[in-house]
Protein backbone atom coordinates (compact mmCIF):
# COMPACT_ATOMS: atom_id res chain seq x y z
CA UNK A 1 0.00 0.00 0.00
CA UNK A 2 2.84 2.76 0.72
CA UNK A 3 4.70 1.38 -2.20
CA UNK A 4 1.34 2.43 -4.39
CA UNK A 5 1.31 5.55 -2.93
CA UNK A 6 4.66 6.87 -2.95
CA UNK A 7 4.32 5.84 -6.96
CA UNK A 8 1.46 8.00 -7.22
CA UNK A 9 2.82 10.88 -5.83
CA UNK A 10 6.21 10.61 -8.10
CA UNK A 11 4.32 10.28 -11.05
CA UNK A 12 2.13 13.76 -9.73
CA UNK A 13 5.53 15.09 -9.13
CA UNK A 14 6.96 14.36 -12.77
CA UNK A 15 3.63 15.62 -14.45
CA UNK A 16 3.92 18.88 -12.66
CA UNK A 17 7.46 19.38 -13.23
CA UNK A 18 6.50 18.70 -17.04
CA UNK A 19 3.60 21.26 -17.01
CA UNK A 20 5.78 23.99 -15.63
CA UNK A 21 8.48 23.54 -18.30
CA UNK A 22 5.67 23.39 -20.76
CA UNK A 23 4.49 26.58 -19.38
CA UNK A 24 7.92 28.35 -18.86
CA UNK A 25 8.08 27.15 -22.75
CA UNK A 26 5.36 28.74 -23.63
CA UNK A 27 5.90 31.98 -21.87
CA UNK A 28 9.43 32.23 -23.27
CA UNK A 29 8.32 31.87 -26.98
CA UNK A 30 5.44 34.67 -26.46
CA UNK A 31 8.33 37.30 -25.13
CA UNK A 32 10.54 36.10 -27.85
CA UNK A 33 7.94 36.84 -30.02
CA UNK A 34 6.87 40.12 -29.13
CA UNK A 35 10.37 41.07 -28.56
CA UNK A 36 10.92 40.10 -32.72
CA UNK A 37 7.51 41.55 -33.77
CA UNK A 38 8.70 45.22 -31.92
CA UNK A 39 12.64 45.23 -33.44
CA UNK A 40 10.90 44.75 -36.63
CA UNK A 41 8.24 47.64 -36.31
CA UNK A 42 11.43 49.61 -34.87
CA UNK A 43 12.91 48.56 -38.19
CA UNK A 44 10.02 49.26 -40.32
CA UNK A 45 9.33 52.89 -38.47
CA UNK A 46 12.74 53.85 -38.98
CA UNK A 47 13.21 53.17 -42.61
CA UNK A 48 10.01 55.36 -42.99
CA UNK A 49 11.29 58.20 -40.55
CA UNK A 50 15.01 58.08 -42.19
CA UNK A 51 14.03 61.66 -44.18
CA UNK A 52 13.46 64.46 -42.04
CA UNK A 53 13.88 68.22 -41.57
CA UNK A 54 12.73 71.15 -42.91
CA UNK A 55 12.83 72.91 -46.46
CA UNK A 56 12.36 76.04 -47.22
CA UNK A 57 10.87 77.25 -50.71
CA UNK A 58 10.64 81.20 -51.07
CA UNK A 59 9.59 83.34 -53.89
CA UNK A 60 7.15 83.92 -56.60
CA UNK A 61 3.65 84.28 -55.52
CA UNK A 62 1.85 82.99 -58.65
CA UNK A 63 3.37 79.36 -57.74
CA UNK A 64 1.39 79.36 -54.68
CA UNK A 65 -0.87 76.79 -55.64
CA UNK A 66 1.65 74.41 -57.54
CA UNK A 67 3.78 74.53 -54.46
CA UNK A 68 1.48 73.52 -52.40
CA UNK A 69 0.13 70.97 -53.84
CA UNK A 70 3.42 69.51 -54.11
CA UNK A 71 4.28 70.02 -51.03
CA UNK A 72 1.56 68.33 -49.61
CA UNK A 73 2.18 65.34 -51.35
CA UNK A 74 5.53 65.04 -50.83
CA UNK A 75 4.80 65.57 -47.38
CA UNK A 76 2.29 62.75 -46.78
CA UNK A 77 5.03 60.56 -48.16
CA UNK A 78 7.74 61.95 -45.50
CA UNK A 79 5.90 63.00 -42.36
CA UNK A 80 8.85 63.79 -40.81
CA UNK A 81 9.58 66.25 -43.29
CA UNK A 82 7.96 69.64 -43.24
CA UNK A 83 8.05 72.15 -46.40
CA UNK A 84 7.38 75.79 -45.80
CA UNK A 85 6.73 78.58 -48.25
CA UNK A 86 7.23 81.87 -48.24
CA UNK A 87 5.07 84.18 -50.98
CA UNK A 88 7.82 87.31 -51.19
CA UNK A 89 8.00 87.60 -55.13
CA UNK A 90 10.02 85.64 -57.70
CA UNK A 91 13.10 88.72 -57.53
CA UNK A 92 12.95 88.22 -53.64
CA UNK A 93 13.17 84.59 -53.78
CA UNK A 94 16.10 84.78 -56.24
CA UNK A 95 17.98 87.28 -54.18
CA UNK A 96 16.96 84.73 -50.82
CA UNK A 97 18.52 81.77 -52.81
CA UNK A 98 21.68 83.69 -53.78
CA UNK A 99 22.26 84.66 -50.02
CA UNK A 100 21.70 80.95 -48.62
CA UNK A 101 18.51 82.19 -46.56
CA UNK A 102 15.99 79.49 -47.74
CA UNK A 103 16.76 76.06 -49.81
CA UNK A 104 14.95 77.00 -52.98
CA UNK A 105 13.60 79.44 -55.06
CA UNK A 106 10.45 80.07 -56.70
CA UNK A 107 10.54 82.08 -59.72
CA UNK A 108 7.82 83.24 -62.14
CA UNK A 109 10.30 84.55 -64.58
CA UNK A 110 13.57 83.17 -66.33
CA UNK A 111 16.74 84.29 -64.35
CA UNK A 112 18.69 87.22 -66.01
CA UNK A 113 22.28 86.62 -67.60
CA UNK A 114 23.99 88.63 -64.60
CA UNK A 115 21.57 86.38 -61.74
CA UNK A 116 22.72 83.37 -63.80
CA UNK A 117 26.76 84.38 -64.05
CA UNK A 118 26.38 84.87 -59.85
CA UNK A 119 26.29 81.14 -60.10
CA UNK A 120 22.17 80.69 -59.67
CA UNK A 121 20.65 78.16 -61.99
CA UNK A 122 17.19 77.39 -63.05
CA UNK A 123 15.04 74.44 -63.13
CA UNK A 124 12.06 75.08 -65.61
CA UNK A 125 9.11 73.02 -63.74
CA UNK A 126 6.08 74.15 -65.66
CA UNK A 127 4.84 76.87 -67.87
CA UNK A 128 2.05 79.22 -66.76
CA UNK A 129 -0.31 81.12 -69.03
CA UNK A 130 -0.89 84.83 -67.95
CA UNK A 131 -4.22 85.41 -68.19
CA UNK A 132 -5.73 89.03 -69.17
CA UNK A 133 -8.29 89.50 -66.33
CA UNK A 134 -11.65 92.04 -66.37
CA UNK A 135 -14.58 92.29 -64.07
CA UNK A 136 -17.01 89.88 -64.84
CA UNK A 137 -19.23 92.80 -65.91
CA UNK A 138 -17.06 93.96 -68.41
CA UNK A 139 -18.39 92.84 -71.73
CA UNK A 140 -15.38 92.52 -73.74
CA UNK A 141 -14.48 89.30 -74.69
CA UNK A 142 -10.87 89.97 -76.02
CA UNK A 143 -8.20 92.13 -77.16
CA UNK A 144 -5.50 91.84 -79.35
CA UNK A 145 -1.63 91.65 -77.81
CA UNK A 146 -1.44 95.18 -79.66
CA UNK A 147 -4.53 96.77 -78.00
CA UNK A 148 -3.33 95.41 -74.70
CA UNK A 149 0.19 97.03 -75.02
CA UNK A 150 -1.27 100.43 -75.66
CA UNK A 151 -3.75 100.11 -72.87
CA UNK A 152 -1.04 99.29 -70.63
CA UNK A 153 1.14 102.51 -71.98
CA UNK A 154 -1.72 104.89 -72.15
CA UNK A 155 -2.33 105.16 -75.75
CA UNK A 156 -5.73 103.35 -75.25
CA UNK A 157 -7.58 104.64 -72.00
CA UNK A 158 -11.24 104.46 -72.76
CA UNK A 159 -13.03 100.93 -73.04
CA UNK A 160 -14.94 102.25 -75.57
CA UNK A 161 -12.14 102.34 -78.11
CA UNK A 162 -11.90 98.66 -78.24
CA UNK A 163 -15.50 97.81 -78.33
CA UNK A 164 -16.21 98.44 -74.47
CA UNK A 165 -18.40 101.22 -72.35
CA UNK A 166 -17.88 104.60 -72.74
CA UNK A 167 -15.52 104.37 -69.41
CA UNK A 168 -12.25 104.89 -68.71
CA UNK A 169 -9.90 102.06 -68.25
CA UNK A 170 -8.25 101.44 -64.98
CA UNK A 171 -4.62 99.89 -65.33
CA UNK A 172 -3.51 97.14 -62.62
CA UNK A 173 -0.49 95.39 -62.65
CA UNK A 174 2.15 93.84 -60.88
CA UNK A 175 5.33 95.53 -58.39
CA UNK A 176 8.73 95.91 -60.07
CA UNK A 177 10.30 92.64 -58.69
CA UNK A 178 7.17 90.56 -59.45
CA UNK A 179 8.16 87.49 -62.38
CA UNK A 180 4.17 87.67 -63.44
CA UNK A 181 5.10 91.68 -64.26
CA UNK A 182 8.56 90.68 -65.89
CA UNK A 183 7.07 87.92 -67.96
CA UNK A 184 3.45 90.45 -69.10
CA UNK A 185 5.84 93.56 -70.20
CA UNK A 186 8.18 90.95 -71.73
CA UNK A 187 5.80 89.31 -74.03
CA UNK A 188 4.09 92.66 -74.65
CA UNK A 189 7.33 94.88 -75.23
CA UNK A 190 5.68 97.32 -72.84
CA UNK A 191 8.57 97.04 -70.23
CA UNK A 192 9.82 100.61 -68.42
CA UNK A 193 6.53 101.71 -70.39
CA UNK A 194 3.44 100.84 -68.14
CA UNK A 195 1.24 103.46 -66.80
CA UNK A 196 -0.75 101.77 -63.84
CA UNK A 197 -3.01 103.15 -61.95
CA UNK A 198 -2.22 100.35 -58.75
CA UNK A 199 0.87 98.33 -58.65
CA UNK A 200 0.37 95.19 -56.12
CA UNK A 201 2.05 93.04 -54.65
CA UNK A 202 0.59 89.49 -55.30
CA UNK A 203 -1.69 87.92 -58.06
CA UNK A 204 -4.26 87.28 -55.01
CA UNK A 205 -4.61 91.03 -54.72
CA UNK A 206 -4.84 92.07 -58.53
CA UNK A 207 -7.41 89.83 -58.87
CA UNK A 208 -8.80 91.49 -55.82
CA UNK A 209 -8.95 94.52 -56.88
CA UNK A 210 -9.88 93.50 -60.65
CA UNK A 211 -12.81 92.29 -58.62
CA UNK A 212 -14.21 95.05 -57.37
CA UNK A 213 -14.23 97.67 -60.11
CA UNK A 214 -16.00 97.07 -63.71
CA UNK A 215 -13.69 99.21 -65.28
CA UNK A 216 -10.13 97.50 -64.57
CA UNK A 217 -7.87 95.65 -66.32
CA UNK A 218 -4.87 92.87 -65.00
CA UNK A 219 -2.96 90.47 -65.60
CA UNK A 220 -2.84 87.39 -63.38
CA UNK A 221 -1.65 83.50 -63.47
CA UNK A 222 -3.88 80.90 -65.08
CA UNK A 223 -2.88 78.42 -62.46
CA UNK A 224 -4.63 81.13 -59.68
CA UNK A 225 -7.84 82.19 -61.20
CA UNK A 226 -10.59 82.21 -59.79
CA UNK A 227 -14.67 82.79 -60.48
CA UNK A 228 -14.09 86.69 -59.07
CA UNK A 229 -12.85 87.95 -62.38
CA UNK A 230 -13.23 86.90 -66.13
CA UNK A 231 -10.23 85.59 -68.21
CA UNK A 232 -10.87 87.44 -72.01
CA UNK A 233 -9.18 85.91 -75.20
CA UNK A 234 -6.04 87.24 -76.56
CA UNK A 235 -5.45 87.54 -80.14
CA UNK A 236 -8.88 85.25 -80.40
CA UNK A 237 -7.55 82.44 -78.14
CA UNK A 238 -8.52 81.97 -74.76
CA UNK A 239 -5.80 81.08 -72.28
CA UNK A 240 -5.96 77.14 -71.15
CA UNK A 241 -3.90 74.47 -70.35
CA UNK A 242 -4.18 73.15 -73.79
CA UNK A 243 -3.49 77.20 -75.45
CA UNK A 244 -0.40 77.50 -73.18
CA UNK A 245 0.90 73.73 -74.49
CA UNK A 246 -0.06 74.04 -77.97
CA UNK A 247 1.80 77.86 -77.77
CA UNK A 248 -1.28 79.39 -79.43
CA UNK A 249 -1.85 81.36 -76.29
CA UNK A 250 0.62 83.81 -76.61
CA UNK A 251 1.14 85.29 -72.81
CA UNK A 252 3.08 82.72 -71.00
CA UNK A 253 5.97 82.25 -69.06
CA UNK A 254 8.07 79.60 -67.14
CA UNK A 255 7.63 78.27 -63.73
CA UNK A 256 11.23 78.16 -62.07
CA UNK A 257 12.90 76.48 -59.22
CA UNK A 258 15.91 78.29 -58.47
CA UNK A 259 19.07 77.00 -56.81
CA UNK A 260 22.79 77.82 -56.28
CA UNK A 261 25.69 76.29 -58.29
CA UNK A 262 28.06 74.94 -55.47
CA UNK A 263 25.79 74.98 -52.65
CA UNK A 264 24.69 71.38 -51.37
CA UNK A 265 20.96 70.87 -50.69
CA UNK A 266 19.92 68.81 -47.66
CA UNK A 267 18.79 65.44 -47.81
CA UNK A 268 14.91 66.13 -47.61
CA UNK A 269 15.58 69.62 -49.53
CA UNK A 270 17.19 67.07 -52.48
CA UNK A 271 14.22 64.52 -52.14
CA UNK A 272 11.87 67.79 -52.67
CA UNK A 273 13.70 69.09 -55.56
CA UNK A 274 14.41 65.74 -57.17
CA UNK A 275 10.00 65.11 -56.43
CA UNK A 276 9.16 68.15 -58.07
CA UNK A 277 11.22 67.26 -60.93
CA UNK A 278 10.22 63.69 -61.18
CA UNK A 279 6.64 61.84 -62.84
CA UNK A 280 4.83 62.24 -60.56
CA UNK A 281 4.51 65.81 -60.05
CA UNK A 282 2.86 66.03 -63.37
CA UNK A 283 -0.53 65.44 -61.84
CA UNK A 284 -0.27 68.09 -59.42
CA UNK A 285 1.36 70.68 -61.71
CA UNK A 286 -1.76 70.19 -64.10
CA UNK A 287 -4.53 70.15 -60.86
CA UNK A 288 -2.93 73.63 -60.43
CA UNK A 289 -3.51 74.83 -63.93
CA UNK A 290 -0.08 75.40 -65.02
CA UNK A 291 1.53 73.49 -67.77
CA UNK A 292 4.24 70.29 -67.09
CA UNK A 293 7.25 70.53 -68.89
CA UNK A 294 7.49 66.73 -69.29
Amino acid sequence: MKKKILSLMLMCAVTVSTMLTGCGGSAKSSADAKASSKDAAESTDAGAGSLSGTVATDGSTSMEKVIGLLSEAFMQKNPSVKVTYNPTGSGSGIEAVGKGSCDIGLASRDLTDEEKSSGLIQTTLAVDGIAMIVNPQNKIEGLTLDQIAQIYTGQITNWKDVGGADHDIVVIGREAASGTRDGFETITDTKDKCKYAQELTSTGDVMQTVAGNPNAIGYASLADLTDSVRAIKVDGVAPSEDTVKDGSYKIQRNFNLITKDGTKLSDAAQAFFDYCTGDEAGQYISKAGAVTTK
